[in-house]
């Protein structure tokens, strides 16, 4: 993945490469196999034929049937067809969800409530996990959907779905999840979740950028947001994206053979990086659960520096800090603020996520840079 001079790559929550089993999956789709899925003829039938063992495999990975996945073009997609398309189809006007959604949860739900919608966002305590009290307060007989992140991008937090599921099912609600940093991370299985509705995102698991799917448990009523042809059980109309959704069907396959023995090992990296930092720092906090968050994900906190300035001072690692920066005015993370961080010290934070391409002596160097990076703005 990396040429010899590029800094170490530490954003796999931000965006993952492609694995080379991926691309060769996806290469016969681009050079030879160009039939339209739709069509009846040998052309098509090789491309439907792709899509579909792609479909088996993206279910396989979490736990579905095969014809309860929709194809999409992303985690976005996904999100805005499971929120968007439930509530159009409901005379329930409550929409349950919480304070650290990603933007691609939490803008669909912002425009529903311009459209005169109730919105209840729960708070979440000082690990970052929605607070389970107020989602049990806020899921009533008005409900028309919860839908709460499995895993936060941040902080990488794992949220009380299970909690959130039962309250929904009381309350005779939808629930959907967006999945987009777990799946692929952690084992997920939408039949034992009990769950309605979980999106992912392709390029976070080493599959294409550009595409995704949605899991749309059989019977969910859902309203198309794009009108045309039949595709996708006339859910997601267009014509397929066929070599990318290869592609997703080859990363879920690897995924699923690789899960444990691949978390075990990021795991293993994340609390190495941890150690040495912390040995190296004094007062560097973590932000998050500390064993309740995905198994290659670091948010720490560096004291009395910004996390922008010390990402600065080491190019050599390529990371991000989760905050916003606006013509040079940095703002801390509002999943951070949220948490009860003071703002000060959240601009501190820096996001370090692992994945298959990091190695042990990665980490080393990566701990010694940073450390190296601190001293050099915090002077003794």
């Amino acid at each position: 993945m990396n040429g010899a001079d590029d800094p170490i790559y530490l954003d796999y929550n931000a965006t993952t490469p492609l694995l080379p089993e991926v691309v060769d999956a996806m290469l016969p789709y681009l050079r030879e196999h160009f039939g339209n899925p739709s069509s009846r003829h040998l052309f098509g039938r090789r491309t439907h034929d792709a899509i579909e063992r792609a479909r088996s495999d993206v279910a396989a990975l979490i736990g579905s049937d095969a014809d309860e996945i929709i194809f999409t073009s992303g985690g976005t997609e996904a999100n805005n067809l499971a929120i968007r398309g439930t509530t159009a189809r409901t005379s329930r006007r409550r929409i349950v969800t919480s304070i650290v959604e990603h933007p691609a949860t939490a803008r669909p739900v912002s425009w529903l409530e311009r459209q005169g919608w109730d919105i209840v966002r729960v708070g979440v305590d000082a690990g970052g996990r929605a607070l389970v009290h107020e989602l049990d307060t806020a899921i009533t007989s008005a409900t028309a959907l919860v839908t709460i992140m499995h895993s936060n991008n941040e902080t990488g937090v794992l949220q009380p779905i299970q909690e959130a599921v039962r309250f929904a099912r009381r309350a005779g609600a939808c629930f959907h999840t967006d999945a987009a940093q777990s799946v692929g991370k952690v084992a997920i299985d939408v039949r034992a979740m009990d769950l309605d509705l979980l999106s992912i995102a392709g390029h976070k698991l080493y599959a294409p950028k550009g595409v995704g799917a949605l899991f749309v448990r059989r019977g969910t009523d859902l309203e198309p947001l794009t009108l045309g042809a039949g595709h996708e059980r006339g859910l997601r109309p267009g014509t397929e994206n066929v070599a990318s959704i290869v592609g997703l069907g080859a990363a879920c396959a690897m995924a699923q053979r690789d899960l444990d023995d691949e978390g075990a090992r990021v795991r293993a990296l994340r609390d190495r990086l941890w150690e040495r930092l912390a040995q190296a720092i004094p007062q560097l906090a973590l932000n998050g659960h500390v064993e309740n968050r995905l198994p290659n994900t670091l948010n720490v906190r560096f004291p009395r520096v910004s996390g922008e300035a010390l990402l600065a001072t080491t190019p050599q690692i390529a990371a991000s800090t989760g905050s916003a920066c606006h013509e040079g005015d940095e703002s801390a993370s509002a999943v951070l603020l949220a948490m009860g961080i003071p703002g000060k010290a959240a601009l501190g934070s820096v996001r370090l996520t692992l994945g298959r391409a990091t190695s042990e002596s990665a980490v080393d160097r990566a701990a010694t840079a940073l450390a190296r990076a601190w001293r050099e703005l915090v002077p003794e």
